[in-house]
């Protein structure tokens, strides 16, 4: 990706770049930025991954998804600029972050959401304004590393000049987030830097309004923290068409979905639907701890149904049906909905996407 932006970087105008890195968290904060923004007056676009049901959802531009039409046209006109050899070499999300790019190239503000890390991301070629951390923890370790270090490390290596940080539940992110601004004089500054009492009163009426759950209250911290940062006053107003779809959604009085896939994502949910019982529609990739996630969930779960994701990351559905028995958990596969009990669909942006398919039509 560094090589072929290069390469064709002088045919990109780049607008101001918002970036978010983290684990958890970055689309609903990009969201609520994005909308903030574009309800201010600013052309904006929200960049984010991965889509549920259609790729449009990536490409956000002015409070919709993008239009097929738009993409096809954007296609057409970065392939002429891209040699033949260079379009065969990007990965699919290099060549749709360079696609998206394109398209918002007369905004304002792009908010910027990294696909995978932070520091070798397709994301972090482009110049940055402001880089927002959401919070960091265990994910992916195949790619990012082996220890909350490697991985902290790993993604606030993508920081250029001034981050903010949301709260973090390692006391290590925020020590590798020093040594990472001696070495490379970069800035890293704490959200409450960016967050006065008259804030945290607009969070508390947007978050009533917007029925927000506690992490998704705090993510909507930290978007305030970054208008802030760039001295732009809001009103609590700004945000009210702010919701992705997709983060504790409910689709109907009995449903719920979330993308989550990793603790962080469980432990936010357990939280946020403390005392509460649901039949949990569920699945999970092989490198996954889906382990410790079923045991953090096991409170809230009635019982489990196995939902079959086509996707040979997978786990093989013998392998997850002995570790809900070793755990105690009755399970059976998802058949369908009974429209008289509550369901959470959680596992990944697979398990959603094929719950809705199964669905359609069906409530």
């Amino acid at each position: 990706m560094p090589r072929i932006y290069k390469s064709v970087q002088s045919y990109f105008k780049i607008p101001k770049i918002i970036h978010l890195i983290g684990t958890n968290g970055k689309g609903t904060t990009g969201r609520f930025l994005a909308t903030a923004l574009h309800s201010l007056g600013f052309a904006t676009g929200h960049y984010t991954s991965p889509h549920i049901l259609k790729f449009n959802e990536r490409v956000w531009l002015n409070g919709r998804d993008i239009d097929s039409d738009t993409l096809n046209f954007a296609h057409e006109e970065l392939l002429k600029i891209l040699s033949e050899d260079n379009a065969k070499a990007l990965s699919y999300f290099e060549y749709t972050t360079l696609l998206a790019m394109w398209i918002y190239q007369d905004v304002d503000y792009v908010v910027l959401e990294a696909g995978l890390g932070g520091e070798f991301d397709a994301t972090a070629v482009f110049e940055k304004e402001l880089t927002l951390v959401t919070p960091i923890d265990i994910d992916h370790q195949a790619f990012l590393g082996d220890t909350l270090k490697e991985i902290a490390r790993t993604k606030l290596n993508a920081v250029q000049k001034v981050a903010i940080l949301a709260s973090q539940r390692h006391e290590e992110v925020y020590e590798v987030a020093e040594n990472i601004s001696d070495a490379k004089a970069c800035k890293f500054n704490r959200l409450d830097d960016y967050i006065k009492s008259e804030d945290e009163e607009k969070i508390k009426n947007i978050s009533h309004k917007l029925l927000l759950a506690p992490y998704l209250k705090d993510n909507l911290k930290l978007s305030i923290s970054a208008l802030n940062a760039l001295g732009i006053k809001y009103e609590v107003n700004n945000f009210m068409n702010s919701r992705l779809f997709g983060r504790l959604s409910r689709i109907n009085e009995n449903i719920i979905v979330d993308v989550g896939h990793n603790t962080l994502a469980a432990a936010s949910i357990l939280d946020a639907l403390e005392g509460e019982k649901y039949i949990l529609v569920y699945n999970s990739y092989r490198d996954k701890n889906y382990t410790e996630i079923l045991s953090l969930l096991k409170p809230l779960i009635v019982h489990i149904e196995i939902i079959k994701i086509d996707d040979e990351r997978a786990e093989k559905q013998e392998v997850l049906q002995e570790v809900l028995q070793d755990l105690g958990i009755v399970h059976k596969i998802f058949n369908k909905i009974d429209k008289n009990k509550k369901y959470l669909v959680f596992g990944s942006f697979s398990v959603v996407e094929s719950f809705l398919n199964s669905i359609d039509g069906d409530f």
